[in-house]
């Protein structure tokens, strides 16, 4: 029997979070067909998130504030089980796709069940944590999503116009996942877990993910001057201007006091806030890049 608790510890509203990387790939991808475009979308974010997300938090234990969940519930048994049902129907959907596809949300799904699993817990070590979630979320996402909405193989993830915008999408959560750990690192150093917002500080944390914000920007000022579409920058730069108020008056409070503004509330702020942004952004991007609304005469 499946428990409440079970349900909510799969967090499928925080798919929302990492479906920028989704639009993005969807915005730069030349065949569009609704049957593929849907498929993926559920794949991803109805079942492959919710099911690493229901896996982590099986092996987590979490007893503290988590991504989406405040006051998480206790973990039952039926959790692996439930978060395993997920993953199958994710591969099942994948299938229905192509059998590379279905592999790529395997291979996803094995590196993020390392992430946590105590035989390896990738969790524990900080720079490979924050490279191979950024790695795998961004750029090893970007690409399968591509692949999967252009019916290609394993071969499109080495294919520049593929590899380039997907290091970017992984720059974008390079940049944010340390601050998604500044609130944990009380129950992280429970668990052992040396996460790279505890080895840097929460000073430290908060003037690297700076530096790669920073980074980023000019990453994505640059790629869409390359692609001569210099309406798109001021699009993109007045997109990103809450974002960065709203991180830097956050900053400016955790000087002030960090035991009290490097919190729950301030960090689940920056990623709403972050998510409503781009994904605004990157439907636009996706409008404007395709072309798509021609078709219906506007």
């Amino acid at each position: 029997m499946v428990t409440r608790s079970s349900l909510k510890h799969l967090r499928i509203p925080f798919s929302l979070f990492l479906m920028p990387v989704f639009l993005f790939s969807l915005a730069l991808t030349p065949n569009h067909n609704e049957g593929r475009l849907l498929l993926i979308f559920l794949a991803l974010h109805l079942f492959l998130y919710p099911s690493s997300n229901g896996y982590n938090s099986y092996f987590d234990k979490d007893e503290e504030s988590i991504g989406g969940l405040k006051h998480p519930p206790k973990v039952t048994p039926d959790l692996y089980w439930l978060s395993h049902v997920f993953l199958l129907v994710a591969l099942g959907l994948g299938a229905l796709i192509s059998w590379s596809f279905a592999c790529m949300l395997l291979t996803y799904a094995l590196v993020s069940m390392a992430y946590s699993h105590p035989s390896v817990r990738i969790k524990k070590y900080p720079w490979a944590s924050w490279f191979i979630a950024g790695f795998f979320q961004g750029y090893f996402t970007f690409a399968m999503t591509y692949a999967g909405l252009s019916d290609l193989g394993w071969d499109v993830l080495l294919k520049p116009h593929v590899v380039i915008p997907g290091l970017m999408t992984s720059l974008m959560l390079w940049g944010n996942y340390p601050l998604t750990q500044v609130y944990q690192h009380r129950e992280d150093s429970r668990r052992g877990d040396h996460t790279l917002s505890i080895k840097l500080g929460i000073r430290g944390t908060f003037l690297f993910s700076a530096f790669i914000f920073a980074l980023t920007g000019a990453a994505f000022v640059w790629y869409f001057l390359d692609r001569n579409q210099v309406e798109v920058i001021w699009v993109y730069l007045g997109a990103m201007a809450p974002i960065m108020l709203f991180f830097l008056i956050w900053f400016g409070f955790v000087n002030s006091n960090p035991e009290k503004y490097a919190s729950y509330s301030w960090t689940m702020g920056m990623n709403s806030i972050s998510a409503l942004v781009l994904n605004a952004f990157f439907i636009y991007y996706f409008l404007e890049n395709t072309q798509i609304m021609q078709v219906f005469g506007y």
